[in-house]
């Protein structure tokens, strides 16, 4: 894309000096000085920050590696817990009717998802001084206007600013592939946080296993959650690489529905379980498991019609798709090719 320019110098000649009156290069040592630091800002800020997310990733995961490393066996616990999550998330790749998605990409997703969830678990942590959670008002609160939309913008994030500008990324759907890995990343981090953190203070034993089977249990529950979720928003960020014109709003879409149901199942499980429990005279395991499974189940439901309804739109229009030139737009999000 050729550069503008100002109506100075396009009618002006080549003999006439126009710096700082509609150009600019870097003549004086102040304007070098400028440059520099602009450089070293574009390049070197990011890596500050990814220097920064490890080393509170690193510190986080501390506590796990130490279990692990006194009890190995306790490592298979973690693996467990997120299985069902990755099979979800298996079942979406597969699901994805388009071009299989590089593994280095859904690699790279999950990796980054996993340096990035700290920073939610700041933002939920400082957040939660601010509100009472000791009330029923100040629950939801926390979980529909911080834990919700924070830890979505977060998986969200982590599509957005690596696999989302690749030439791969060509399909809507791929949104939901990388969105579901987003979702396996922060699982894994989230549960294995969880599991270190309640194992820590336990002694090594019988009961530290009995323990690690229970809270692995609860864990491998609650992650397909996050693949649902986080894949409902990388479905819209789809259509939004291919909409410009409303990428934005279908940006926001996507993360409003998906910290919704996010923030609706935190409420929840609060105390739905242990209602059907009482009404239903089942044990309270039984209610816990029943409800994590239902509220899944009806929210993937809704994830699998959007998946589904792509699935056979793309089948019938197959034979008209092979006859056009499929390169995506580039979108406002993105920057020019070079």
């Amino acid at each position: 894309m050729p550069r503008r320019r100002d109506p100075i110098e396009r009618a002006a000649d080549d003999s006439r000096d126009l710096q700082e009156v509609s150009t600019w290069e870097p003549r004086s040592l102040l304007d070098r000085f400028a440059y520099g630091v602009y450089t070293a800002l574009s390049y070197g800020f990011p890596a500050i920050v990814l220097l920064v997310a490890l080393a509170i990733t690193a510190s986080i995961l501390l506590s796990p590696a130490i279990i692990v490393a006194e009890q190995p066996l306790v490592s298979v616990f973690f693996l467990l817990s997120v299985v069902p999550a990755a099979l979800l998330a298996a079942y979406i790749w597969y699901a994805d009717i388009t071009t299989r998605e590089p593994l280095g990409l859904l690699v790279a997703t999950f990796v980054l998802v996993i340096l990035f969830a700290p920073f939610a678990a700041v933002i939920n942590t400082v957040g939660g001084e601010f509100i009472n959670r000791a009330t029923v008002l100040g629950s939801l609160l926390f979980f529909f206007l911080i834990v919700g939309p924070v830890e979505e913008a977060v998986k969200l994030l982590a599509v957005r600013v690596y696999a989302y500008r690749s030439n791969s990324f060509d399909a809507v759907i791929d949104g939901a592939v990388y969105g579901a890995v987003a979702g396996l990343g922060f699982a894994s981090i989230e549960n294995a946080i969880y599991i270190g953190g309640y194992l820590t203070d336990l002694e090594s034993g019988t009961g530290l296993f009995v323990a690690a089977t229970e809270i692995a249990t609860t864990r491998a529950l609650a992650g397909p959650g996050h693949v649902i979720y986080s894949a409902i928003a990388g479905f819209y960020l789809g259509l939004a690489k291919f909409n410009p014109q409303n990428a934005g709003p279908l940006v926001v879409k996507g993360l409003l529905v998906a910290a919704f149901v996010h923030g609706l199942y935190n409420s929840t499980v609060q105390f739905v379980p242990a209602i059907a429990a009482e009404l239903l005279a089942i044990g309270p395991d039984a209610a816990f498991v029943g409800f994590v499974v239902a509220f899944n189940a009806i929210f993937g439901y809704y994830l699998y019609r959007k998946i589904a309804h792509y699935r056979r739109t793309y089948r019938d229009v197959r034979e008209d798709i092979a006859d056009r030139d499929l390169t995506p737009e580039r979108t406002e999000f993105e920057p020019a090719q070079r």
